[in-house]
């Protein structure tokens, strides 16, 4: 605003006349634009100022940051103990192949069963045929030969009721 002001009254003594005091105005709005050219720059130093200083805040807050991250890990490395945990995992890791393994053998036994079940029908169809042949038909069929001792009947008994009793229970569950 000054700066215009000196303008205007550079103008009026120009239109005077007076060349000694135009001078001394003119001086004096050069050095008005130095100066204000100056704070300009002194303005924007200050911007930047400012923005560093929030930069170098930011980065502090974040290597605070860091700082727990990295005692939280420690912390969390001495708790977890990782030798007794691989160790676990060793264990865990042999259980499961011996399931696998015996799980295996379960599949090979059953299938070896019904194999066995159905030798022994055809066993029971030949006897019944051998006995009709050599009784001149006296016997007729004979009906299956058991080839299971008594301890597996009574076992086989015991193991049907077990699950019949299971089944109820069960159905219990179900419909209760």
């Amino acid at each position: 605003m000054e700066t215009d002001k000196a303008r205007k009254s550079l103008k009026q003594l120009a239109n005077k006349g007076d060349v000694k005091s135009s001078r001394i105005l003119a001086k004096e709005i050069v050095r008005s634009n130095k100066q204000k050219d100056r704070m300009s720059v002194a303005k924007a130093r200050l911007g930047s100022i400012g923005i560093q200083l929030q930069n170098q805040l930011s980065l502090s807050k974040i290597t605070g940051s860091l700082q727990k991250s990295t005692e939280i890990l420690k912390l969390s490395n001495e708790a977890i103990k990782l030798p007794q945990i691989s160790g676990v995992m060793r264990q865990m890791s042999m259980e499961m192949t011996k399931a696998g393994i015996m799980e295996e053998m379960v599949d090979d036994t059953l299938e070896e069963l019904d194999q066995d079940e159905e030798l022994e029908e055809e066993a029971n169809e030949e006897v019944d045929k051998v006995l009709f042949e050599l009784t001149d038909g006296k016997f007729g069929k004979v009906g299956e030969v058991s080839t299971t001792l008594p301890n597996e009947v009574e076992e086989e008994a015991l193991h049907e009721e077990e699950m019949d009793r299971m089944r109820r229970q069960l159905e219990g569950l179900i419909n209760g």
